[in-house]
């Protein structure tokens, strides 16, 4: 008499969904992060009270609290800052321009980078701030 013998199951637990799962996920954060451009540089930025919003798309200037202008990321003299800024509102069309000045900054130096930008036919100035917490 021959016995029946039962076979055993082996057991196979499917990733294949899950990680899909996984990969969708990273994909959609990838995606969603926002990345903030600045310089490698420190930023003290003067406080404010209002909650004035800020477009990260737009021409930046960025001054250090040694006087140092920054156009976007490259280190630029201010006697060639008005031959950049026209170059740049021409290819990019924009006629705005972000300023980030440190609050140690001369005062002088912010007022010198304004004067450029409205020479150079840039209509609006943003002055970047912090809100206070």
């Amino acid at each position: 008499m021959q016995l029946l013998t039962k076979k055993t199951r082996t057991v196979v637990i499917s990733i294949t969904s899950l990680i899909d799962v996984v990969l969708l996920l990273l994909i959609f954060f990838m995606l969603t992060t926002s990345f903030v451009e600045q310089p490698g540089m420190k930023l003290d930025l003067p406080e404010t009270e209002s909650n004035a919003g800020e477009s990260t798309d737009e021409l930046t200037v960025t001054i250090s609290s040694e006087s140092e202008v920054y156009l976007g990321t490259e280190l630029i003299e201010l006697e060639n800052l008005k031959a950049a800024l026209i170059k740049h509102k021409d290819e990019d069309n924009t006629s705005s321009l972000v300023i980030k000045a440190d609050k140690t900054t001369p005062h002088g130096t912010v007022v010198k980078v304004m004067d450029i930008a409205k020479i150079s036919g840039l209509e609006k100035l943003i002055i970047a701030s912090e809100k206070v917490k």
